[in-house]
């Protein structure tokens, strides 16, 4: 018996880690300043478009002509940037207010998008800064400044325009 439980502590232990990283993602991106964006430097992709928190935001692919596909499960670990309801984002530093915008979500819900993109968090970004979602199952893209998608393998000048992607149609299948 006790050799059994020193194998399902540590389980119990990793799973409540990963809910809590989750939860606490989800919690960044409906904070009262959830909905400012703004501009910050990466060394890698130039301007990218982050939070209030200084979190990068990212567009899911597969989101096109305002129908949202990443709800659910994949909202869980890619948490929408949102607004309350009549609320309108703020532009923060290094962006272009007119890019701005909200889109409905199937839930109800408002979320944010920046030149047509709807906009989301990574959970997997631990602190500002990170882009570990970067080109994630080649739909995951960070947004830059200029309203365009980084790409996975390029550097600063490797952008793909709104409306241009190179998804296959892959992804979650949510």
């Amino acid at each position: 018996m006790m050799a059994r439980l020193k194998w399902i502590v540590p389980g119990v232990v990793w799973f409540a880690i990963a809910v809590a990283g989750v939860g606490a993602a989800v919690a960044a991106t409906t904070s009262s300043k959830g909905g400012t964006v703004r501009a910050a430097h990466n060394s890698t992709y130039g301007s990218l478009l982050v939070s209030a928190t200084g979190m990068t935001l990212y567009h899911y692919s597969p989101d096109k002509h305002g129908a949202v596909k990443c709800t659910a499960a994949c909202a869980k670990f890619w948490p929408p940037l949102v607004v309350p309801r009549g609320t309108k984002p703020k532009a923060g530093a290094g962006i272009s207010a007119a890019k701005l915008s909200t889109v409905k979500r199937p839930d109800g819900s408002t979320q944010v998008t920046y030149a047509g993109f709807p906009l989301y968090r990574y959970s997997g970004d631990r602190k500002a800064g990170d882009v570990k979602g970067q080109g994630f199952q080649g739909v995951w893209h960070a947004v830059t400044a200029a309203g365009t998608l980084a790409k996975a393998s390029g550097g600063m000048g490797s952008t793909t325009q709104p409306g241009t992607t190179t998804d296959s149609g892959g992804g979650y299948g949510y």
